[in-house]
């Protein structure tokens, strides 16, 4: 198992935050509304005309000048703290910018707005000081006011840079108790921390959740590669893994449009096989290069197959029938829902499965409910998968099947 990449937070974020403040508008009508003394506001414009120049330690030079001014008003005060914590954001000195983002906060003069987002800006210079436990500190006071999950995310960030596993699993569980669904990068924090365990279960059942709420193509393929790669997989599913991976739109390659073409021609599903080519076309990886004439026949068979089991469904039915051939229903009925013929096609595999005389009821199961799926038919789709067992893969992928049609990737 390998470890998941998570983004980080950077204080590039709290830059932003203070240059969306306007810091320049804000003292402009400070000033109106208050007399400046001019001994700070001389000093106080410098460190400004400095910052606008980019010199920002020289402007935290400037300001410090003033720290000796006695007899300041609040005020006063408040705009000099306004102006450092400009300068020391942009010129990377963490305790300066911290100490006047904290003074700014305790002075009651921010607007409710400003408030939260100096609020998260103090948050995000502790935690690129790695001072996690004043990071903490300060969200704990946050979430007292204000539930905020960008806030509870940073919360679990640090206790897991912090080492604390066992701080980092409780607030965890408190946010699935409350229904809340954790952060992608939580939960890649979690699975890092299960495959250092060496916890398999646990780090497929996150992965699980991942491909769920955030999915895309390397949770899936992880899952998918993870099914195959089991003790007891059946390779007759080898067609049921690429009809979940052309679901979630990872088929990409021109070997992997071919090779799904070629399994569900050989699962009697051709009209599914002219889908799968087109798509392929249609992305550019059939149809181009050294092997556009054999992409070609290809598209030619799936095309002649997939008209000649139409013209001759009823024949083939007969003949199925009269053989008591339950697999075989059930694969054209499977083919014939492909193809546009949905009811008729979802009653032939009800009657297969309810049979009884399948080789592999739980396979039958699992394509019974791709075909509902695939006839848009979600709520039946959920419940027949649910109902799928086994211990060869079919269950497996029933799972994911199901987290696919509830989430759909882009």
């Amino acid at each position: 198992m390998k470890e998941l990449s998570m983004s980080k937070f950077r204080l590039a974020h709290v830059g932003r935050v203070v240059a969306a403040l306007g810091l320049s508008a804000v003292m402009t009508s400070a000033y109106a509304a208050e007399t400046v003394r001019p001994e700070i506001g001389t000093p106080l414009q410098a460190a400004q005309n400095l910052m606008k120049s980019g010199k920002h330690k020289e402007a935290l030079a400037k300001l410090r000048e003033l720290d000796s001014v006695g007899g300041k008003s609040a005020n006063e005060n408040y705009l000099i703290e306004r102006t450092r914590a400009a300068a020391a954001t942009q010129a990377g000195d963490n305790d300066a910018a911290a100490k006047s983002f904290e003074a700014l906060l305790a002075s009651g003069k921010l607007p409710a707005a400003e408030a939260a987002k100096f609020s998260e800006g103090l948050v995000g210079i502790y935690m690129r000081g790695r001072d996690y436990a004043k990071a903490n500190a300060a969200i704990q006071r946050q979430l007292k006011d204000r539930d905020d999950p960008k806030l509870r995310a940073y919360l679990m960030q640090n206790y897991y840079n912090m080492g604390n596993t066992a701080q980092f699993m409780q607030e965890l569980r408190n946010e699935e108790k409350s229904g809340r669904v954790p952060s992608e990068d939580t939960y890649g924090m979690l699975a890092n921390l299960q495959n250092k365990a060496n916890d398999k279960n646990g780090y497929v059942a996150t992965i699980e959740k991942l491909a769920q709420h955030y999915p895309n193509a390397n949770y899936w393929n992880d899952l998918l590669n993870r099914v195959t790669g089991k003790s007891g997989f059946a390779s007759r599913l080898s067609v049921d893994v690429y009809r979940l991976k052309f679901q979630n739109n990872l088929i990409k390659k021109p070997s992997e449009f071919m090779e799904m073409s070629q399994l569900v021609l050989q699962a009697k599903a051709p009209a599914e096989a002219v889908k799968v080519v087109e798509r392929g076309y249609k992305a550019g990886a059939l149809g181009t290069g050294p092997e556009a004439s054999r992409h070609q026949r290809l598209k030619d068979l799936a095309d002649k197959e997939a008209a000649a089991q139409l013209a001759a469904a009823a024949t083939t039915e007969a003949t199925l029938t009269k053989d008591g051939d339950y697999d075989g229903l059930l694969a054209l009925g499977f083919g014939l829902v492909q193809a546009g013929k949905t009811d008729q096609g979802l009653k032939l595999m009800e009657t297969a499965i309810k049979s009884g005389k399948l080789k592999y009821p739980e396979d039958g199961k699992l394509r019974m409910g791709e075909a509902l799926a695939a006839a848009g038919k979600k709520p039946q789709a959920i419940a027949m998968l649910k109902t799928v067992g086994g211990k060869e893969g079919a269950a497996d992928l029933a799972r994911y099947w199901i987290m696919a049609i509830n989430r759909p990737m882009n």
